[in-house]
């Protein structure tokens, strides 16, 4: 190993980045959803007023994570897995043992409302990078190396699909097959695993009614453009109307109570009918410096659970928003996924924040040069 000087200062591209997101997310939350607050709580800031709050309480908690050795972390990893575990028992127990059938997506903890998958989805990142820093030498051996990461995983998914949180699952999924590949695991072994899934996630989407008509609204976009597809069709309309510079800052009319969630699962599509093509790319190219330098920052990892949390926290901001985006697009399904550090919702940003506050820490310690 090669020390290459004093500790750096905190990854700067990679902080101001992020607090450029967070506020272009509390300009776009507000332009997305006065119109919806004044309508529902004779407020037009309503929506803006708890954003603000959750932003400063995200701020905190990544300037907190900054402070605190990275490293720190793995004598938490699994308390809080087992944390995790037991707010998506709380969450799920009145459909569990109540006969609630409707959704269990939130619970309140202090007066808070929180969600628990949310929560769960940095958990299993932390958790992983522990654990397999700690049994490196096993995950070759699918019985004793793979199979309880699948047994856990498996676990953790199939309870944030009860509540049910499709969409957080496959994300959930996708980040633990990266990390595991990151850490060396047999490929073939992963893709046994992951075809092993396909039939259970094709019963959970097919034996599911609204999720098969999400499933047919995406294969057939142009049917029922008032039914099924009313929301990617009310989106891809947002976009089309902006052209390249945008209708201008406010005056979305897809937010007019015609596109559901303008400030949340369908923000994206708001802010390229206001801002245009000009500022999609613009959040999009804030998104790709954002994973460009996570990656950097997890090239440049002191150790391997450094680089594996680095990578687990990028992939996973990655990947939903991608997902987030391709909804908006069309791409994709429609899946109810916030788009990170922008959307309206409070465990997503928090989790964001605090997620990326470990990022810049592990920027911080000094850089080794070693083969991962």
């Amino acid at each position: 190993m090669k020390n290459s000087g004093d500790r750096p200062s905190v990854d700067l591209p990679l902080l101001l980045v992020t607090i450029a997101l967070v506020g272009i997310g509390m300009v776009m939350v507000y332009s997305s959803s006065y119109v919806l607050a004044e309508s529902k709580f004779q407020s037009s800031g309503f929506f803006l007023k708890r954003h603000v709050v959750r932003a400063l309480l995200g701020l905190v908690l990544m300037f907190s994570a900054i402070r605190i050795d990275y490293r720190f972390l793995r004598k938490l990893s699994k308390p809080l897995l087992v944390f995790g575990f037991g707010l998506l028992f709380l969450v799920l127990a009145p459909k569990l043992f109540g006969g609630d059938r409707g959704v269990s997506r939130w619970m309140r903890i202090a007066g808070v409302s929180v969600q628990p998958s949310e929560l769960m989805k940095l958990i299993i990142v932390l958790y992983l990078a522990d654990s397999l820093t700690e049994r490196q030498d096993r995950i070759k051996n699918f019985t004793w190396g793979l199979l309880p990461y699948v047994l856990i995983l498996s676990s953790a998914i199939s309870l944030i699909l009860l509540q049910p949180a499709l969409g957080t699952a496959v994300g959930i999924g996708i980040v633990a097959g990266v990390m595991l590949f990151l850490s060396r695991a047999r490929l073939y072994h992963l893709v046994v695993v992951a075809l092993a899934s396909l039939p259970v996630l094709y019963g959970l989407v097919f034996w599911v009614g609204y999720r098969r008509e999400r499933i047919e609204a995406f294969l057939h976009p142009t049917r029922d453009l008032e039914g099924i597809n009313y929301q990617v069709n009310q989106s891809l309309l947002a976009f089309g109307s902006g052209g390249f510079w945008g209708v201008g800052l406010g005056h979305s009319r897809q937010k007019l109570l015609f596109l559901p969630e303008p400030h949340t699962d369908f923000i994206f599509s708001i802010i390229g009918e206001e801002l245009g093509f000009f500022g999609a790319i613009t959040v999009l190219t804030l998104f790709l410096i954002f994973i460009w330098r996570g990656l950097r920052t997890a090239k440049r990892a002191p150790d391997l659970f450094g680089f594996l949390l680095a990578a687990g926290i990028t992939t996973m901001i990655a990947t939903y928003t991608i997902l987030n985006i391709g909804v908006a697009i069309g791409l994709f399904p429609t899946t109810g996924l916030p788009l990170p550090f922008i959307s309206y919702g409070g465990s997503s940003l928090l989790v964001s924040m605090a997620g990326t506050g470990v990022l810049l820490n592990i920027s911080r310690q000094r850089y080794w040069q070693w083969i991962h």
